[in-house]
């Protein structure tokens, strides 16, 4: 069962730093048209477009790695006090009761919304150019199954919690800077310095 979790996992993990790369282009096309619009005085008539989809694809297609980080909001306020075993009852039950049927509503309803879109040759009404969208709106569905995948890993791991009493590690990734600060202060604290008596 371990494998499959981080075979999914590492799914996740990866497409969703490759997603992230997209911030780096809409950085460098926001600070273009920014450049052209108030220094040169000459607005681009796509930037507004590949800003707007860019963020979405990236908004989208960061859900599936949020999940497998454990990144998401929760009110578990209660939840924590609780023993693992219920926790892990709880999140199964919940995750079966509106997890699933949400994400298969998101593939479905995103599919046919992308091929009608495809169907159509839908283009934008935002800017005279009116780039095609349809490409973008099929990552709906593509974002919707990676979430199915991820939220399996997430029930699998509720099952091997409620088998063993404990939920499985997460794979290591990128943390954040301060956690990492922290946890060298925490253990440069717990060290006693050479040549003082504790």
């Amino acid at each position: 069962m371990i494998p499959i979790i981080h075979f999914i996992d590492r799914i996740s993990i990866w497409t969703g730093k490759l997603a992230s790369w997209l911030l780096l282009v809409l950085t460098g096309i926001v600070c273009y048209e920014v450049y052209m619009r108030y220094v040169l005085s000459r607005p681009s008539a796509w930037a507004y477009d590949a800003g707007y989809m860019l963020y979405g694809a990236l908004f989208i297609l960061a859900g599936a790695y949020a999940l497998a980080r454990n990144a998401h909001i929760r009110g578990d306020v209660l939840f924590r006090l609780w023993p693992i075993k219920v926790q892990a009852g709880l999140e199964l039950l919940l995750y079966m009761l509106f997890f699933v049927p949400a994400v298969g509503a998101l593939i479905y309803s995103g599919y046919g919304f992308a091929e009608m879109s495809w169907r159509i040759g839908e283009r934008s009404s935002f800017s005279p150019g009116g780039p095609p969208l349809y490409h973008f709106k099929f990552l709906i569905p593509i974002a919707g199954v990676l979430l199915a995948l991820q939220g399996i890993s997430e029930m699998l791991r509720c099952i091997y919690c409620l088998r063993h009493g404990y939920f499985p590690a997460r794979l290591p990734d990128v943390e954040e800077i301060d956690r990492e600060i922290v946890k060298e202060l925490s253990e440069k604290a717990d060290v006693p310095q050479q040549g003082v008596k504790p």
